[in-house]
């Protein structure tokens, strides 16, 4: 009953970081299905899912030294994000680059607010936050968590998450009130 399924994420990590690919494997089995089903909440194109799902255990396996702490999820959901984002900046260079666009692959509408999320303002704004900040936010409001489930992700107290989206939505506007100042009180 006992021997490598019970490690915690922690264990786990420092075995993969000594080179245990059986480790690995662990990591995955406990990880894989829930950051597949996030990533695929986020991005339509299965294949992309796959392969940044893919790219995010490549990353483990070449950065596990660097993770402290026992819990693993929120360290691998900020990898996943990460590799979601220049995935989708890598098509988005591909898009630019095609000289006619296909009319059937036309994103939806979540995938444009998303978009405009990660390309526009906000985004702007966001990468202007600490990454804390940023990765409270992005559980709580782009994924819709609540309070414990984004706690858990990030492997931190739920009145941490609280505390922290408090203070990133105050940074988030101030930043976004630096990019576009308001029209009032100026000349007219």
């Amino acid at each position: 009953m006992g021997g490598q399924r019970e490690k915690d994420d922690g264990a786990l990590l420092r075995a993969v970081a000594a080179g245990d690919q059986a480790a690995l494997a662990d990591l995955y089995d406990r990880h894989a299905g829930w950051l597949h089903a996030r990533l695929a909440r986020r991005c339509a194109d299965p294949e992309v899912v796959r392969e940044v799902l893919q790219d995010t255990f490549v990353t483990v396996w070449r950065s596990a030294a660097g993770h402290r702490g026992a819990e693993a999820g929120g360290w691998l959901w900020t990898i996943a994000a990460r590799r979601l984002v220049d995935a989708r900046r890598a098509q988005e260079r591909t898009a630019r680059a095609a000289p006619e666009p296909d009319a059937a692959a036309v994103p939806s509408a979540e995938d444009r607010v998303l978009a405009r999320l990660e390309y526009g303002d906000v985004g702007t704004a966001l990468d202007r936050i600490s990454p804390e900040l940023r990765e409270v936010l992005r559980a709580t409001v782009v994924d819709g968590l609540t309070t414990r489930e984004a706690a858990r992700l990030l492997g931190i107290p739920e009145g941490t998450v609280k505390s922290r989206a408090r203070r990133a939505r105050t940074e988030l506007r101030a930043a976004l009130a630096q990019l576009n100042p308001s029209p009032l009180g100026g000349p007219a």
